[in-house]
């Protein structure tokens, strides 16, 4: 099993709509980088994802999701009416992936990015690297049981 993080707007997609998909899960798409595209290709079922809000008034980790459908085909690449539409993709050269997760938890309180940054354990990776901004951040399994310590 691996871990991750994935970073959300969440007047896009928040904890609570990944929540209300209940078992069917919710597709994970419109990822445009090419790095969090390679790190969604890697993800496996059954591993676990921490849901982090960005680009909002409170910014940190807020839950947990585990990923149900490895990566597939990002059908919005192909949809003209949507924000994630790439001209440059091919159905027969797709670029982009998305995968489904599933809901496991709200966490009791919200872990904000100034307290990541202050974990040693959590010094290495990117999420608290200066200038990172990827959507898709692995995290070894000491750095998940770290942020699970910090919510405790």
């Amino acid at each position: 099993m691996k871990y991750w993080l994935v970073k959300t707007e969440p007047d896009e997609c928040s904890i609570d709509t990944i929540a209300a998909r209940g078992d069917a899960g919710m597709v994970w798409d419109g990822v445009r980088n090419y790095q969090a595209r390679n790190f969604l290709r890697e993800m496996q079922q059954g591993d676990q994802v921490l849901i982090y809000h960005s680009s909002c008034s409170k910014v940190g980790i807020v839950g947990l999701a585990e990923v149900t459908e490895t990566a597939f085909v990002d059908p919005l690449q192909f949809d003209p009416d949507s924000p994630y539409f790439d001209a440059k993709s091919k159905p027969e050269r797709p670029r982009w992936d998305a995968i489904r997760l599933q809901y496991r938890q709200t966490f009791a309180r919200l872990l904000p990015l100034a307290e990541l940054k202050k974990s040693p354990a959590l010094a290495a990776n990117p999420l608290v690297q200066k200038g990172s901004r990827l959507s898709v951040v692995p995290f070894t399994a000491d750095e998940f049981q770290a942020v699970l310590a910090l919510l405790n």
